[in-house]
């Protein structure tokens, strides 16, 4: 691991930080790399039952790719098994099994666009931006293409996609890709509120009924029920809900076991 990417650990919530603030937290793929890394570490941590997703500093989440820095003494081939790198962090954060949250301060942009919007919950302050501009350097956003057509209307993306215009935080709540906007202030505390929340739920029961939600997603109507039909009885079966539907009938809160 290097010093660009930082995680620490609390009350079960992981946060993983883009420590690159002088670069606008730019995505390098060291960076890439070693978000990878601690994904993978946190989906196998039993401390860990929430991930929350963030950048150093007030300036940025993240301001997309390094395009210098990534192109120096690169192959092509290089650069092109490099790309799929961030295809592969995605795939990587929607099957990690428990819930993210993208904290997001600043400019969200580009690659660092869809690294909060692959995220299950978008928490932003009030003078965040977010936007595609691809466009206006001669490239397009193909890598972040489907977090952002799954987080908002598919014109809506187009258009951005199109103009390469920056949204504020209150248009990105009015459109729906955010879940919250609050004060910059509030921002760490909103954030601790939502994890808290989530990471006092079974983990077993989140982690199947995550995994259903994203199996589901581009799936047709008959064949998400034939999936989701015995998703119902495997979850009934588990020690969590028995105590679950234990605590509700004896009126206590349940003691989860995450089996």
């Amino acid at each position: 691991m290097s010093d660009e990417v930082l995680r620490s650990v609390e009350g079960g919530v992981a946060t993983i930080t883009i420590n690159r603030p002088e670069r606008r937290n730019a995505l390098s793929w060291q960076v890439i790399r070693d978000l990878r890394t601690e994904m993978a570490w946190a989906r196998e941590s039993s401390d860990v039952r929430v991930i929350v997703l963030t950048g150093a500093g007030d300036r940025a989440f993240c301001a997309g790719a390094d395009l210098s820095g990534m192109a120096e003494g690169a192959s092509f081939v290089d650069l092109h098994e490099g790309r799929g790198e961030l295809a592969d962090l995605f795939v990587d954060m929607w099957s990690c099994g428990k819930p993210t949250i993208a904290r997001v301060r600043g400019y969200a942009l580009a690659g660092g666009f869809g690294l909060a919007l692959a995220c299950d919950f978008v928490v932003a302050s009030d003078d965040s931006q977010f936007g595609t501009p691809e466009i206006d350097v001669g490239l397009w956003p193909f890598m972040i293409t489907v977090p952002l057509v799954r987080s908002m209307p598919p014109k809506k993306v187009l258009e951005l996609m199109l103009t390469g215009r920056r949204v504020d935080a209150a248009e990105a709540e009015r459109i729906g890709f955010v879940n919250r906007v609050v004060a910059a202030d509030a921002l760490d505390g909103a954030v601790a509120e939502l994890a808290s929340t989530l990471a006092s739920k079974s983990p077993a029961i989140v982690k199947l009924g995550r995994d259903s939600f994203y199996a589901v997603w581009d799936a047709a109507a008959r064949e998400a029920l034939d999936l989701l039909h015995p998703m119902l009885t495997i979850t009934t079966m588990t020690e969590d809900s028995h105590e679950g539907i234990a605590a509700f009938v004896e009126k206590r809160k349940p003691e989860w076991k995450g089996r």
